[in-house]
């Protein structure tokens, strides 16, 4: 029998490849004889390790169980589907009422939800397509404006242009002081305006209709209508016309002005108010248009370095003159670069209530300008009270000349200058108050007056004169007015 198995053997070895099959014969350690018959894998060119037949033994589980699960999981399936179709051959319902209901329901919602999401789509390429169109006017608007805005640089430097060459070889200037008119100004109302084709060129620089540009007579004072001369004495202030009225409590005082001497880009109709309740007051706002400042649409709004006090700042050649909080100085602020320029201290000035008109404010020091310059209304101590007047330098707010009064400052409400002439208001708030006093400074003497000044509103608290409409700008309780006027022949 052991041979017949050792020629099995040796016909598989040589079935399967007799060059890797190896027979021994050997004793083994109990010394009986054993054969030893080793054919090679044909896939491993080594025996693996116990752990690693574990690890495979393991892996294959693994996968037989993976794929039986699968396979149960198909044949589950596999019986649902025959089930069903099983049902739907007999003609039984495929599901139970409730569950058709509930698919039937869900089906609906869906439904409405895209109705939802088409009608909102929609809305959004209405609303898209709307604000294209808006857009697009808001476009075609800007480039007409930009195209007007050129068209009125071109004029106005052609204008520019024809005003200097009526300057060199037409219109002599009048005779006047340099003190009065400093070197290089473009101050029209000194030249001789006798000229008819000049007067209508004036009428289209400035926009003021020809009927209130000012003639001059050879002396360089501005004619009235009548021909006369315009510098006479104050006869007459009209009703108080309202501009536009503040719309909160900040804007029960303050302050607002044009500039008799506008220089591009400003305009004679450019307007600049200030609203001055509280404290640190720096805002003011611009307004390129009367209609702008009546509707209340500033263009721009200036933050001044320092904060103002009182009503008394004015605006002339481009810049704003005002007192500085708490202090006796005056600042000049360049709106144009919108920057400080000059600061001046006013020497023995009160300020902040020493001695303010009779409604308050820490009115101490008013700002003024006319046909001549600038000016400041204030008191001193040594003044004991009375209204002192000086002329300021434009441009370094020097002081040039100044005079002492009689008029005691806290006995009056507020006070203007025309044509180096001083005047006072009687009262803020009586209906029916009076210009009472006039202090002419070409003679140093001061006169009593009763004309008749109407405070509609029972609280002035800001007058100033505007020598090129010829106008008194007022404030009187929330409302900005304006007055016109009548002086006397001379």
């Amino acid at each position: 029998m052991p041979a017949v198995q050792l020629l099995l053997l040796a016909c598989l070895v040589g079935g399967v490849g007799a060059r890797t099959a190896k027979f021994q014969k050997a004793n083994d350690r109990s010394g009986r004889c054993q054969y030893t018959f080793s054919v090679a894998s044909p896939s491993e060119s080594s025996c693996p390790e116990q752990g690693q037949a574990m690890s495979a033994i393991q892996e294959l589980q693994r996968e037989s169980s993976e794929q039986r699960a699968t396979l149960e999981s198909t044949k589950a399936r596999l019986s649902s589907l025959e089930a069903l179709l099983h049902r739907l051959t007999s003609g039984q319902p495929a599901a139970p009422l409730e569950t058709q209901q509930g698919l039937q329901t869900e089906l609906e919602a869906l439904r409405r939800e895209r109705e939802q999401l088409e009608t909102q789509t929609r809305e959004l390429e209405s609303a898209y397509s709307n604000l294209v169109r808006d857009k697009s006017a808001l476009e075609e608007e800007k480039r007409q404006l930009q195209a007007e805005n050129e068209d009125l640089a071109r004029r106005l430097e052609s204008s520019s242009q024809e005003v200097a060459s009526l300057r060199r070889g037409q219109c002599p200037q009048a005779h006047s002081s340099s003190q009065d008119v400093p070197s290089g100004s473009r101050e029209v109302a000194k030249w001789n305006l006798e000229n008819v084709d000049f007067q209508e060129l004036k009428s289209e620089l400035t926009e003021v209709p020809a009927s209130q540009i000012l003639k001059e007579s050879p002396s360089g004072h501005p004619r009235n209508e009548e021909g006369g001369t315009g510098c006479g004495e104050l006869v007459w202030v009209g009703e108080p016309i309202t501009l536009r009225t503040a719309e909160t409590i900040t804007g029960k005082y303050g302050v607002w002005m044009r500039d008799p001497q506008a220089a591009f880009p400003y305009t004679p109709e450019t307007t600049w108010r200030i609203d001055t309740v509280g404290t640190a007051i720096r805002q003011v706002f611009e307004y390129d248009l009367i209609r702008q400042f009546t509707q209340g649409y500033p263009s721009k709004v200036h933050v001044l370095p320092r904060p103002l006090e009182s009503t008394g700042a004015v605006v002339y050649r481009g810049s704003l003159y005002f007192q500085a909080a708490e202090s006796r100085t005056v600042l000049r602020y360049d709106l144009r670069t919108e920057t400080l320029k000059a600061e001046k201290e006013i020497p023995g000035a009160g300020y902040h209530g020493q001695f303010p008109y009779s409604w308050g404010g820490y009115t101490d020091i008013d700002l003024a300008v006319d046909e001549i310059g600038l000016w400041v209304i204030y008191s001193t101590e040594a003044a004991k009270g009375a209204i002192v007047l000086s002329k300021l330098n434009p441009e370094t707010l020097e002081l040039e000349q100044t005079w002492e009064t009689n008029i005691r400052k806290q006995s009056v409400a507020n006070a203007f200058i025309i044509c180096g002439t001083l005047y006072t208001v009687s009262s803020y708030s009586s209906p029916d108050a009076t210009v009472n006093f006039a202090y002419d400074t070409g003679t140093g003497s001061s006169k009593a007056l009763t004309v008749p000044f109407k405070n509609r509103y029972k609280y002035s608290s800001m007058i100033d004169y505007n020598p090129l409409e010829r106008k008194l700008f007022a404030w009187d309780n929330f409302n900005m007015v304006s007055y016109d006027i009548k002086l006397s022949p001379m």
